[in-house]
């Protein structure tokens, strides 16, 4: 019997209602923090109620507040508990404020696999933590249909291993396309696994 992963990018994050900002945070540790805005809430709370979600076999989620607010709504109406696993975090840019990341990094990350700044994270690696943790979860619940919250950078880094990624906009799987590039929140991805945990079906869910 084949396992679903349904690999969930997170909800709206509190940005738009965000003012004066005085604290000595640091970048990464604000990033982790940042909840779901108001409309985050209720979207994700709405797209929980998607018969796609109904019976779960386990909700899992990155450490990220807004990963885990978004997971806890369908861990709800499943009637299970969300895990936890700091592997499905979004990458880590390793700088003290945005300002010091290259205008070419995006790009630069996508190109080069090992490229990375300061003291932050290479593609490779993000892809790693995010496959290791995948494996364990197919092992766990062969069979099962389990839903992953993580982030959009993590996601594709994930699925860049996982398939023919060209450009950021050309996503390929067994030669046909399963997605135009464009991140919304909730943006879904049905990943079907044999039971020697090699993807055989990949589908882009809206």
């Amino acid at each position: 019997m084949n396992t679903i992963i349904y690999l969930m990018r997170h909800s709206e994050p509190f940005k738009a209602h965000r003012g004066i900002k005085n604290t000595s945070e640091s970048l990464l540790i604000e990033n982790e923090k940042s909840p779901l805005s108001i409309n985050g809430e209720k979207m994700a709370e709405s797209w929980s109620c998607n018969k796609e979600f109904d019976n779960l076999s386990s909700v899992w989620s990155s450490n990220y507040v807004r990963a885990m607010s978004t997971a806890k709504y369908f861990a709800y109406k499943n009637n299970l508990k969300v895990n936890i696993d700091e592997r499905l975090n979004e990458r880590i840019h390793g700088v003290e404020s945005w300002d010091e990341l290259p205008c070419d990094f995006e790009y630069r990350q996508f190109i080069d696999s090992n490229y990375k700044v300061k003291n932050g994270e290479n593609r490779e690696e993000v892809s790693e933590r995010l496959f290791s943790s995948l494996i364990n979860i197919l092992n766990e619940f062969k069979g099962g249909k389990i839903l992953v919250v993580s982030h959009s950078t993590a996601i594709f880094f994930l699925l860049m291993k996982l398939c023919d990624i060209k450009s950021f906009d050309e996503c390929f799987f067994n030669d046909e396309s399963f997605f135009d590039g464009c991140w919304n929140y909730l943006e879904t991805f049905k990943l079907e696994f044999d039971s020697n945990n090699n993807l055989v079906n990949i589908r882009n869910i809206r």
